[in-house]
């Protein structure tokens, strides 16, 4: 073991320093799957390194275009090469690639999955799909396990405290999704294929620009037959029969630019699943399903006011809708709709500087089964920032007020600071602050088995401290980033009601190293955490001390070879102890004639028998082959 650990020090520290601290539980298949690894990097070790594209464009971090490199934020991309090459049907199982993002789920595509960014709660990160809310105001969480790949075309990942710029539920950070919009000439896209547990994937589209228009349109349809939701070695009383998933989505943008000053886009998206899942306290007999709907449109237009003012109008709504039957019979509904408003301005100062201001209005209506003691309730938002690049330094600083209908008003902001030390090293530190609006659940839930939610909730609270040293030169890329995140008035539900009582302290370090050469690129994503609960030091519940992902590729002419080794150390769910586990994906496109390819992924290659929540089962190994057409 000792020169399997030195021979993959050579070139890759991050990695030794999470299997170091493995070593002890290593046995089995995974000792496998690291004599697999090892043979890897040694195979590729010797490649010189060459400059490749690592300085896209994001949006996310500051509201406003900027290159990543330039960003004070830790964030990252996953493009549409990415999305096309893992061959990955679903958001969930990019996600897990990134530094500092764990996602449980409970059984198998489709069924319900909880993101913890940072070590915070799974409703203390904002989901927004092409700058809209699409999340539950009644659990608090978005149902990322319903956005199928075949729609979207990029996804930025902005880490720590961002209530300044986004508002509520930035606790942890922000995922945005953008879904595919119609560029060049029009034509259409389509694919197809077959997996285990008889996976079924087919998609098409059509999409492309006509003289100042552009559109697209499409539409996708995937189906599982799955496994059994509930490990019923551990909940006898669950239904042993497969719980399957069906998942249809639709997706529409166009765009029209009246000249170079002015433009409108408008754009809808819906994707509806159908959830098979096992209840462990009902009859062996029992058969549960939901229907689970998200959908949002927008409207937009942008102006170039002036040469250095440019201006975005948006009205849109996202909607939530999960209806949960029993046994045929419909045993609960809840909806949310987001209806928003925004208005954005930014005022180019100099050439090195941008300012940011900016209102919203949020109207959030829920509806179904439960009548909750109050339906609706709005708030109307203000932000301001700036963003300068001045040669070795960079500056960012935000400020928002959001003015909510029943709780009061909640401030944030951030302040961030970056230096080129030298050309290759930057070094960047920010300090923010951050509020987690109460649900509808938490509030307004109505008296019921003994329990009523608290109308006199205050938001949760949260203050992060960041500091980042980033390298990037000839092809070789470095981002360690230190985050302190501390949470008050953390809410807290008993048998009775919901209260502020908790406080959680969540220190930890990002660790992504890369490499990208001539048709290789190998990165490493290393997180060492430590949430806890800062009365009492309990490791919070579903949320590992440490996590790592492994990605190698090699492209070539003819197509691409991927390979992902995803492990957690031990983590507690509830009183249960989850064991710790390592998961080895594989990946592969072949072109076989000028626009057709062929893809392939297997997942879990090594059958690994693991849980990412007590008592729920996960897929085992999956293998799936699929056919692309791309003009």
């Amino acid at each position: 073991m000792d020169d399997v650990i030195s021979i993959i020090a050579c070139s890759f520290p991050g990695f030794v320093l999470f299997q170091r601290g493995r070593l002890e539980h290593t046995q089995g298949n995974q000792m496998k799957q690291q004599k697999l690894i090892a043979a890897l990097l040694c195979a590729v070790s010797t490649f010189a390194v060459a400059q490749d594209s690592l300085d896209e464009v994001v949006v996310t971090a500051a509201r406003s275009e900027q290159r990543i490199t330039q960003t004070l934020l830790h964030t990252s991309v996953i493009s549409q090469r990415d999305i096309q090459a893992s061959g990955a049907a679903d958001v969930p199982t990019l996600l897990r690639n990134l530094a500092g993002t764990e996602v449980t789920q409970n059984g198998g595509v489709g069924s319900q999955s909880s993101l913890f960014l940072r070590g915070t709660n799974s409703n203390h990160t904002l989901v927004l799909l092409d700058g809209v809310r699409i999340g539950s105001a009644t659990s608090g969480a978005t149902a990322i396990d319903q956005l199928m790949l075949d729609q979207i075309e990029r996804i930025e990942v902005v880490r720590g405290n961002v209530s300044s710029l986004y508002g509520a539920e930035a606790i942890g950070g922000v995922v945005q999704i953008f879904t595919k919009h119609g560029k060049g000439a029009p034509a259409v896209s389509a694919s197809a294929g077959y997996g285990t547990y008889a996976t079924r994937r087919a998609s098409a589209s059509f999409g492309g620009e006509v003289g100042d228009a552009n559109f697209y349109l499409g539409a996708s349809k995937f189906a599982t037959d799955g496994v059994s939701s509930v490990n019923t070695a551990v909940s006898p009383s669950a239904n042993p029969d497969a719980d399957g998933y069906n998942n249809t989505s639709l997706s529409a943008r166009t765009g029209y630019a009246f000249n170079q000053a002015h433009r409108i886009d408008a754009s809808l998206f819906g994707s509806k699943g159908k959830v098979k899942y096992d209840n462990a306290y009902g009859l062996v007999t029992d058969t549960h399903d939901s229907d689970a709907t998200l959908s949002k449109w927008s409207l937009s237009l942008t102006e170039q006011l002036l040469p250095a003012w440019k201006s975005r109008l948006m009205l849109a709504q996202g909607t939530d809708d999960v209806a949960s039957y029993k046994n045929g019979a419909r045993a609960s509904q809840f909806k949310t709709v987001n209806d928003q408003f925004s208005w954005q301005n930014t005022l180019a100062t100099s050439e090195q500087g941008v300012l940011l201001m900016g209102v919203e209005r949020l109207k959030q209506r829920v509806s179904g089964t439960t009548a909750f003691t109050m339906d609706a309730r709005s708030s109307n938002s203000y932000f301001a920032g700036y963003t300068g690049d001045y040669g070795a330094h960079q500056v960012q600083a935000n400020l928002r007020q959001d003015r909510y209908s029943d709780f009061g008003t909640a401030n944030s902001g951030l302040l961030g600071y970056g230096l080129q030390v030298t050309e290759g090293w930057r070094i960047t530190a920010n300090v923010s602050t951050a509020f987690k609006a109460p649900t509808f659940n938490d509030m307004y839930y109505p008296l019921s088995y003994g329990y009523q939610g608290n109308p006199n909730l205050k938001p949760e609270r949260a203050r992060n401290l960041e500091l980042g040293a980033h390298y990037l030169h000839d092809g070789l890329h470095l981002d360690g980033v230190l985050f302190r995140n501390r949470i008050r008035d953390l809410l807290v539900s008993n048998s009775t009601t919901t209260n502020n009582l908790d406080e959680a302290v969540i220190e930890g370090m990002e660790l992504v190293y890369g490499i990208q050469q001539d048709g290789l690129e190998i990165e490493n994503s290393l997180t060492l955490q430590s949430p806890r609960n800062a009365k009492t030091g309990a490791q919070l519940s579903k949320r590992a001390q440490t996590l790592n992902t492994l990605t190698i590729a090699r492209t070539f002419e003819a197509g691409r070879l991927g390979f992902e080794w995803h492990s957690s150390s031990a983590r507690l769910d509830g009183s249960n102890t989850l064991n710790a586990y390592s998961v080895i994906n594989l990946s592969a496109l072949w072109k076989i004639a000028p626009h057709l390819g062929l893809n392939a992924r297997v997942d879990n290659l090594f059958n690994e028998d693991y849980m990412l929540a007590h008592s729920y089962n996960t897929l085992g190994r999956v293998v799936y082959v699929g056919l692309n057409y791309q003009p």
